[in-house]
């Protein structure tokens, strides 16, 4: 538990690590599908979602589903299919296949690999972006020759080494499927991500920089494919008068009422990502004389949405702070603080900051799945990080790096306080 030297006064209001930020249209568009009750997986606002997404985002085409976490799992069935042809009745698109992975990420990422029966294979993190890292991507592919698949996430709306990782994967034939759902809005190189894989999601989750409460978007410029998931959407039923049903399908479609609201929220998103722009950056201003550094940010090539702003702790002003699986401690020592006490203080003042992700390869689901460095096997190095040599990246910034109160409707005051807060911990 957090005992600081000095007092803060607490926010009466929590002040939340990414809330949702409402403008009242969401409530016309709504009222609207309650109104001509269309209620259901049809109507007006789905068909301007698809629209929005793609004249925002440059796609050709757009379908509105359930979730973020939809989307994969349908760009999972279509990779499969893609680069290996159709399954055996009963088997997954990938039914006995590896596929390359982002190991930073969130389990939504990986599990619909799982789902369509393949074997994630996690590439590590690099500094530069705290996203997939291209040397360790083409290691994979010299253990792995054979893999045709690979899932890159671009973590917290900052986009990753795009034109590397892509060299490596047409190099060895490979395609690409990529999560954009943190970084809706984030450009590569002045290019929009959720346009760059052959299949790409993006995410209206109740904390995304917009959001529907849920839901998500695949998008693709091929019409077969996005023909494909409307379908499969729908449970799959064929064009005839009773229900015919000749593959397995899903109930995975975005409703008219969500998509109301992810309608009202769409031309809110420039504003959202500058006011997030605006607290990452007084963070790194107010920061800079501490030994710390915020989540990286490649300005030649990249913009970001700036989802979440984050931390880093330089290793010498690193307590000892010990995690299990479930619980942490550390041992307070002056000049130097971790993760969990400056969550713990942030906390302690009703504000929410939360740990940076796990990697993928440290959780026990996925504990026994290959792990790839830029050296090779990175489950042969997992005690490098603490015998004091070169760690597997991923665990070295879940170590030291954690998220801060990133809400666009926080005020200065309420940033300051917290940074305060922050401030306090390395006395």
């Amino acid at each position: 538990m957090f005992t600081g030297k000095r007092e803060f006064e607490k926010f009466e209001s929590k002040v939340w690590l990414s809330s949702p930020t409402m403008h009242g249209p969401e409530m016309e568009y709504v009222k609207e599908a309650y109104e001509t009750n269309w209620m259901s997986t049809v109507g007006k606002n789905i068909d301007e979602v698809e629209r929005l997404a793609c004249e925002h985002i440059g796609c050709k085409f757009a379908v509105a589903l359930s979730a973020g976490t939809a989307s994969l799992h349908m760009s999972m069935k279509l990779a499969g299919i893609a680069a290996y042809g159709m399954p055996k009745v009963g088997h997954g698109a990938l039914e006995g296949k590896k596929v390359f992975c982002s190991d930073m990420t969130f389990d939504a990422t990986v599990n619909p690999v799982v789902y369509e029966g393949g074997e994630p294979v996690f590439i590590d993190t690099e500094y530069d972006t705290w996203n997939m890292d291209p040397a360790a991507l083409e290691k994979a592919f010299e253990i792995y020759p054979d893999v045709k698949v690979v899932v890159v996430a671009h973590l917290y709306g900052t986009p990753a080494k795009i034109d590397e990782l892509n060299a490596v994967i047409k190099k060895h034939g490979a395609l690409l499927v990529e999560d954009a759902a943190e970084s809706m809005g984030a450009t590569y190189k002045g290019v929009q991500t959720g346009t760059f894989g052959k299949y790409n999601t993006i995410s209206f989750n109740g904390n995304k920089i917009i959001t529907g409460s849920s839901g998500g978007c695949f998008l693709t410029d091929d019409e077969d494919a996005a023909n494909k998931v409307r379908k499969w959407s729908t449970q799959a039923r064929e064009n005839a008068a009773w229900y015919q049903h000749e593959e397995l399908g899903y109930n995975y479609r975005m409703s008219n009422v969500v998509a109301g609201i992810v309608r009202g929220q769409f031309p809110y998103l420039k504003q959202h990502i500058a006011q997030k722009k605006a607290v990452y950056e007084r963070y790194k201003e107010r920061l800079k004389d501490l030994p710390v550094f915020m989540n990286p940010i490649d300005y030649e090539t990249s913009e970001p949405n700036y989802w979440l702003s984050c931390l880093m702790i330089n290793k010498e002003a690193m307590c000892n702070q010990v995690r299990g699986e479930q619980d942490v401690c550390y041992i307070k020592e002056q000049g130097k603080t971790c993760p969990t006490e400056i969550l713990e203080a942030i906390a302690s003042i009703n504000a929410e900051g939360r740990p940076i992700w796990k990697p993928m390869h440290m959780q026990p689901i996925y504990r026994s799945n290959p792990f790839i460095v830029r050296e090779g096997n990175g489950r042969a190095r997992s005690n490098a990080y603490m015998e004091g040599g070169a760690a597997d990246i991923g665990m070295d910034i879940f170590t030291r790096g954690l998220c801060l109160p990133s809400d666009n409707k926080m005020t200065v005051e309420q940033q300051e306080r917290v940074i305060e807060v922050i401030r306090s911990c390395f006395e």
